[in-house]
């Protein structure tokens, strides 16, 4: 009998903190010893040049999501964690997203039965906050974080989802109190509208002008504005997609007086600009928001994924077809205003990391590991079980040939989207076999995983959710006297 139910042999194991040449051997879906000379298992591969990573997870991507303008992602559970496993993604943790007027237990109760008869690899979920009632601060959103869903995210703009500042406070106080993390999408909305009102008054409705609408000063504005007030209830706090240097700079300032700001970037930030986004329809498929901006832009990003500023490379993947159930809701009549915003990327994110990341000396594969799959395992609750190779870890694995030549093509990628914004971009290195708590999900260009066989992970409280313990002046007095606790 074998001692092992599978042995990766001759590949050279890559983690956050290590790479050393030795085999891998997995039982009962977990690692369970890394050495040489590993005794037989039941099935074996030989990973002889090639890569023996973590299992990346992609802790920011809309699956099976309405917008608030109701408008339904292209992906299901089933494409996208099929289209992520393809491209070396083994978890993802997508939103369920609560729209006004919705209690939040029920969403979250949707989003189970949309994702566990689909997932193919295994899954959390983040909560969006866009209606804090009552009912919700005070009874459903500390149940639901007790019960694993320990991150939320709430937004700056867009008409329908946004908080005001007194509204994020009484939600930082919460996540303070319960030991949860937050996440903020930080662009101005006023700035945004002004913007785009007068835009659109002058005719100018084109696709180019999202990106003019969108300012890089509002995002670094909504930046500062949210770090204030994290600053102010001792709170960490996660800025999610990062485009514009001016965020980018806040984020870094804050880091450096001590505050516990993370930063989070994404592909569309460092391989397109604001000139893809052309003047006729064809431009809305590269609409996000935040838009992409310029190539110096690109640069500032790429300085924050080595320097530390940013400790999450997630794909935002926000898939939306390019017809009038997506990017197209009007048909040749459609402005800036009225496209879905986002773009695909759940099974390029990594591949793409890679390539002009590690390929070109820009990363190192440390690097690339704990930005790919380490860091957000540690920030959402889930390591070591997830995010690394080591003893006890789920056995989430990507055998990676890093001398495989690709050239991106919507026709070869898995998702149901029909486009990418990458199109015929050349790529060195890819995922060759996955592995999901041991059982192969990708093969040598094959799925052998089946259809629901994902499952679900509560995520744990994390040390990245802590307060500072450098209260305000204002907090810091109000203990001091023996008042009630603020927060």
């Amino acid at each position: 009998m074998a001692d092992y139910d599978l042995v990766i042999r001759n590949g050279t194991v890559v983690t956050a903190a290590d790479t050393q040449d030795c085999d891998v051997g997995i039982r009962d879906g977990v690692v369970a010893t890394l050495g040489r000379g590993l005794a037989a298992g039941t099935r074996e591969i030989d990973a002889t040049g090639r890569l023996v990573l973590p299992g990346a997870i992609d802790s920011h991507c809309h699956i099976e999501q309405k917008s608030s303008a109701g408008v339904m992602c292209a992906d299901d559970f089933y494409s996208a964690t099929v289209s992520a496993a393809f491209g070396g993604t083994t978890m993802v943790i997508p939103f369920a997203a609560q729209h006004r007027g919705q209690s939040l237990r029920a969403v979250v109760e949707e989003y189970h039965a949309a994702a566990g008869p689909k997932a193919v690899i295994d899954y959390a979920f983040h909560l969006i906050i866009s209606d804090p009632s009552e009912q919700v601060l005070g009874q459903e959103l500390p149940a639901l974080i007790r019960d694993g869903y320990t991150s939320f995210k709430v937004y700056m703009t867009y008409d329908l989802l946004r908080l005001d500042d007194r509204q994020m406070l009484d939600i930082m106080a919460l996540a303070r109190r319960e030991g949860a993390f937050m996440m903020v999408h930080a662009e101005n909305h006023d700035m945004i509208q002004w913007l785009a009102d007068r835009l659109l008054a002058k005719g100018l409705s084109q696709p180019r002008y999202h990106a003019v609408s969108h300012a890089r000063i509002a995002e670094g504005e909504a930046t500062n504005r949210a770090v204030a007030l994290a600053q102010l209830l001792d709170v960490p706090l996660l800025i999610v997609h990062v485009s514009a240097g001016e965020a980018i700079d806040v984020i870094r300032d804050a880091q450096t007086k001590g505050l516990r700001i993370y930063g989070e970037t994404c592909p569309q930030y460092l391989f397109l600009t604001a000139d893809d986004i052309g003047m006729d329809l064809e431009g809305t498929k590269f609409c996000c928001s935040p838009p992409p901006r310029d190539h110096a832009a690109q640069e500032a990003v790429w300085r924050g994924l080595q320097n530390g500023t940013f400790n999450v490379f997630s794909s935002d993947h926000a898939p939306y077809r390019y017809d009038e159930t997506g990017k197209l809701p009007k048909g040749d009549k459609t402005t800036f205003k009225d496209t879905a915003n986002g773009v695909a990327g759940i099974e390029l994110r990594v591949p793409l990391l890679f390539s002009e990341g590690v390929g070109k000396g820009r990363l190192d594969l440390n690097r690339f590991v704990a930005l790919t799959a380490t860091n957000a395992a540690r920030i959402y609750g889930i390591y070591p079980k997830k995010g690394t190779i080591a003893v006890g870890s789920d056995a989430d694995i990507a055998i990676w040939d890093p001398q495989r030549q690709t050239t991106v093509s919507a026709a070869n990628i898995h998702d149901n989207v029909g486009y990418t914004p990458y199109e015929g971009m050349h790529l060195t290195g890819w995922p060759v076999t996955v592995l999901s708590r041991g059982r192969i999900v990708v093969d040598d260009g094959k799925l052998v995983a089946e259809r629901g066989s994902g499952v679900f992970l509560p995520c744990a409280l994390s040390d990245a959710a802590k307060p500072l313990g450098r209260p305000t002046p204002e907090l810091a007095f109000a203990a001091a006297t023996g008042g009630t606790p603020l927060v």
